[in-house]
C-alpha cells in the first residue's frame, strides 16, 4: 500500500510539474505530493530543483527566458521590467546579469537565491499599463509591452543608463515593436513626457 502511494505520488509530481513547467514547493505540498518524494525524484535525476522552493523536468530545455519563468513563478504578481523586458521583446542589445522585475511601491522585497534580480519599485499606475501576459515553459509570466519598456527606461535612466533608453528606443522604432503614438502615450500617463518627447522627435526624424 505505501509503495502504490509512493508510486502515485511520483507520477502526480511528474504530471503537474510537466504540465506547469515550473512548480513550487507549497503548491506540490497542497496537491499531496511529500517532499521526500521529491527528493527522490531529483535524486534519480528526473526532477531538477534550479533554486531552493522549485522544481522542473530535469530534460527541460533551458535558454534566457527560462529564467524569466523561474522568477514569476516565485513572485506571480511581480512584472518582468526595464532592460530584461527588452531583452525579452529583442530591442536591445544588452545582456542584464540579473532579471529585473517591477513590484508595488509597498510590496515585500522577494528573497531569491537564484536567478539573481534587481528590483524596481513601482507606483499603482506605472505597475498596472502595458502589462502583457506571455507564457514561458507552460508558466504565465508578465511583462511590460516594448513601447512600457522604453518608457520605463527613461524613468529609470539613472539606474539602466540613458544610453540604454536610447538604443531601445531606436531598436524599438527600426523593429516596429514600438509604435511612437504608444511610447508618447504611456510617457504622457506617467508624466515622463517633457524627457521622452525630444529623443522620440529625434529618432522618429532620423529613422523615419
Amino acid at each position: 500500500m505505501i509503495g502504490s502511494l509512493e508510486t502515485s505520488q511520483r507520477d502526480l509530481a511528474v504530471s503537474l510539474i510537466e504540465h506547469h513547467g515550473i512548480m513550487r514547493l507549497s503548491d506540490l505540498k497542497r496537491r499531496g505530493i511529500n517532499p521526500a518524494t521529491l527528493a527522490r525524484l531529483v535524486d534519480e535525476g528526473i526532477l531538477h530543483r534550479p533554486s531552493r522552493g522549485l522544481y522542473e523536468r530535469a530534460d527541460a530545455d533551458v535558454d534566457i527566458s527560462h529564467s524569466l519563468a523561474e522568477i514569476a513563478t516565485r513572485v506571480p504578481k511581480g512584472v518582468i521590467c526595464l532592460v530584461s523586458a527588452l531583452q525579452f521583446h529583442e530591442i536591445t542589445l544588452q545582456l542584464p546579469r540579473s532579471v529585473w522585475i517591477a513590484i508595488g511601491s509597498k510590496d515585500r522585497k522577494p528573497t531569491i537565491d537564484y536567478p539573481p534580480i534587481r528590483v524596481a519599485r513601482f507606483g499603482e499606475k506605472a505597475l498596472t499599463i502595458g502589462v502583457k501576459t506571455y507564457t514561458i515553459d507552460s508558466v504565465p509570466v508578465r511583462i511590460f509591452d516594448p513601447a512600457k519598456s522604453i518608457v520605463d527606461c527613461f524613468r529609470f535612466r539613472n539606474a539602466v543608463g540613458l544610453d540604454v533608453a536610447m538604443e531601445a528606443l531606436r531598436m524599438g522604432w527600426r523593429s516596429r515593436k514600438a509604435r511612437p503614438d504608444d511610447i508618447a502615450r504611456y510617457a504622457q500617463a506617467l508624466r515622463i513626457w517633457s524627457v521622452v518627447r525630444p529623443y522620440l522627435e529625434s529618432t522618429v526624424a532620423d529613422e523615419g
